[in-house]
């Protein structure tokens, strides 16, 4: 079953899509409000037949009630120490690195809005959407809560992440909003889901060219009921909680991936390419995003990607 939210009022009307997203039916109500009760809405969407054009879609979810990003590709995060010559805390392969973002939504289409000097950079991640978690869930307990997956670019400014963590106190200038996928499915209706983990290759381009096509359910240290326990284990996380995977990354056999261009996976962020060029070479080349770029990130086929295309330009911050 695949769902989604049309481009009208701060919540959206929630829709079912048919399979090729050509076609919808109206639910009746927002996303919000079916997952706060789910049983009694799945069957409801279910049976509903999509028989009217699609309409304009805006973010799946666009005003969730919390956003929690982790870090579950622990590749990635060896690669950021190892770049600036820090050594990796064993813990981090065994306890997941987790931030608190911001919860409200960008359309798959808005405009990422900065200033070329903040450090734009884009993160594709694949998300889940859950039903109620109560506090101290385990696994098996927060996997049963899963109840739509979905995609997201996190926006991030890399060159102000130094001076806020170094207060010691978390993000908030450097994470802003994230653009959320158009179309949410639920994990029956993904071949590719296994419980836990999203395996299909996740698309980046910036200004037309790869630079990644990594395979999400490899490397992924944590899967999904461990991020959503590891949140729990002081909250109960409401219905309509998002859990990121943090970014999408693989490694080679020998060493740190490769761009697409030479024949690897590439990136799903310009900071990881930024990091292997330096490990590599001493440097970092590639630029982060300015003003003018465009970013496309899909799941999949691009005819028919199951969560749609976030597709984004960069423009200039107001004042």
């Amino acid at each position: 079953m695949r769902l989604a939210s049309l481009r009208e009022g701060p919540d959206g009307p929630l829709v079912k899509l048919s399979a090729d997203g050509r076609r919808m039916a109206r639910a009746g109500t927002t996303l919000q409000h079916a997952l706060d009760d789910w049983d009694r809405w799945e069957p409801k969407l279910r049976h509903l037949v999509p028989d009217k054009p699609a309409g304009r879609l805006g973010a799946v979810l666009p005003r969730a009630f919390q956003f929690l990003d982790g870090s579950a590709y622990v590749n990635h995060v060896e690669l950021v120490r190892r770049a600036r010559g820090a050594e990796m805390p064993e813990r981090f392969w065994t306890d997941p690195l987790m931030y608190q973002g911001c919860s409200t939504f960008l359309s798959p289409n808005a405009p990422i809005e900065g200033d070329a000097t903040w450090g734009i950079d884009c993160e594709a991640e694949v998300a889940v959407i859950t039903g109620p978690v109560p506090m101290g869930a385990d696994e098996a307990e927060a996997a049963h809560a899963i109840r739509l997956v979905t995609i997201l670019n996190d926006v991030s400014l890399r060159n102000l992440v130094p001076d806020e963590l170094g207060k010691g106190f978390g993000f908030v200038q450097s994470k802003p909003p994230s653009a959320l996928a158009p179309v949410a499915v639920t994990p029956d209706a993904l071949p590719g889901w296994d419980g836990a983990r999203l395996h299909g290759t996740m698309h980046v381009e910036v200004n037309g060219l790869a630079l990644g096509r990594a395979d999400a359910g490899h490397d992924m240290t944590f899967g999904f009921p461990a991020l959503i326990a590891h949140a729990a284990r002081t909250r109960a996380l409401p219905a309509g909680t998002v859990i990121g995977s943090g970014t999408v990354s693989n490694r080679d056999p020998d060493g740190p991936g490769r761009p697409v261009a030479d024949g690897g996976r590439g990136y799903s962020c310009i900071a990881e390419q930024r990091m292997v060029e330096t490990i590599l070479g001493g440097e970092a080349r590639t630029p982060f995003l300015e003003v003018g770029d465009r970013v496309r990130i899909w799941m999949g086929d691009e005819v028919a990607p199951p969560f749609g295309v976030i597709d984004q330009k960069v423009v200039a911050a107001p004042g």
